[in-house]
């Protein structure tokens, strides 16, 4: 069935995170810059979708070692208070992402420090032509499909400007193991994957993702995206304690929906103990109302490790729902549409 519906192997792209967190790791080791960044008070990452995505990584997985402000922006424009004191690192995969383009202009008019991400395209252009520096990264790829490359290389970029001390040499080998020996699992296509297992319980309902903002709420985020964009379903996410705030009310009208919902918990060791407290009183809420639930809590030595392994998980999970739906996983043609519409207007404009 794999051959049949993934002509443009998501399969080999997920399976791949393990070495593409050892390649981008290299490709960040060798990074030269040619300008200073001296004087950095607070850095933002613009861009979209799965670039913007590394800055979320890189902000939770880097927490600790940053003594400045670390925001992700997406969208058009960047807040008002930035200054020449600012650094705006530009993330776009293909190098042609418009909303990360005009970040880029906002920043320039600003007069931050910038710097880019990416392939190559209009962004690596603008940017070398102003003398900034551009970190390239390997081409082919989905976006979504190239983390590794997008948050790794972001973070020794940083480490190289002298902005911040990295400890990633004391987690990454042992994550990246432990996904090499995990993915052996994943990926087969039979009952003995529980990841296989869950996707096909869920497959045909609305996911939802709930979990710890201060943990692994990137991830639960990271999941919803992959569900929408790979097994081409509505799937979402919300972070607890917020959720137990408002959401939760919402659990009461429009029971006739609620057979077509399955929640998914992300837990990890270090959620907050209250938040911890939190779940175990919302799952029963829920479970008092016959909702579906299934809790995933991924095992490593690190938080970092842990973290990176959900990531694996919900990618294969999204990869699974796919197949079962009879869908290849890699176009997103409603992407595609918008995309030339919005140029059209563009270009007519």
């Amino acid at each position: 069935m794999l051959n049949q519906f993934d002509s443009e192997n998501m399969f080999n792209a997920i399976w791949m995170f393990p070495d593409n967190l050892k390649d981008a790791y290299q490709l960040g080791e060798n990074i030269s810059l040619k300008n200073s960044y001296i004087g950095v008070e607070n850095i933002i990452i613009a861009g979209m979708g799965g670039s913007a995505i590394g800055g979320d990584v890189l902000s939770i997985l880097e927490n600790k070692n940053f003594k400045i402000p670390i925001i992700t922006c997406r969208g058009y424009s960047l807040p008002s208070w930035i200054n020449d004191k600012t650094l705006v690192i530009c993330s776009s995969y293909s190098g042609n992402t418009e909303e990360t383009l005009s970040s880029m202009e906002d920043a320039i008019s600003k007069n931050a420090m910038i710097c880019g991400i990416t392939t190559g395209g209009e962004l690596a252009s603008r940017l070398s032509k102003i003398q900034k520096d551009v970190i390239l990264i390997p081409s082919g790829l989905q976006p979504r499909a190239a983390l590794a490359y997008s948050f790794i290389p972001m973070a020794k970029l940083l480490e190289k400007a002298g902005i911040i001390k990295l400890n990633m040499e004391d987690w990454l080998e042992n994550t990246i193991s432990a996904l090499s020996h995990a993915r052996e699992l994943y990926s087969l296509e039979n009952q003995d994957n529980p990841i296989y297992e869950l996707a096909q319980q869920i497959y045909k309902k609305i996911p939802i993702i709930y979990a710890d903002i201060s943990t692994l709420g990137i991830a639960a985020m990271r999941l919803k995206g992959q569900i929408c964009e790979n097994g081409k379903m509505l799937a979402y996410h919300n972070e607890l304690p917020e959720m137990n705030h408002n959401e939760i009310v919402g659990w009461e009208n429009n029971i006739d929906f609620f057979k077509r919902l399955f929640v998914i918990w992300l837990n990890d060791i270090d959620d907050n103990q209250r938040v911890k407290y939190r779940k175990e009183i919302t799952q029963d809420i829920l479970n008092n109302i016959g909702i579906d639930q299934y809790v995933i809590e991924v095992m490593g030595n690190s938080f970092e490790e842990r973290f990176l392994h959900s990531i694996h998980y919900g990618d294969w999970l999204s990869f699974w729902c796919a197949i079962f739906h009879k869908t290849d996983p890699s176009p997103v043609d409603k992407i595609t549409i918008l995309k030339n519409k919005l140029k059209k207007n563009n270009d007519s404009s």
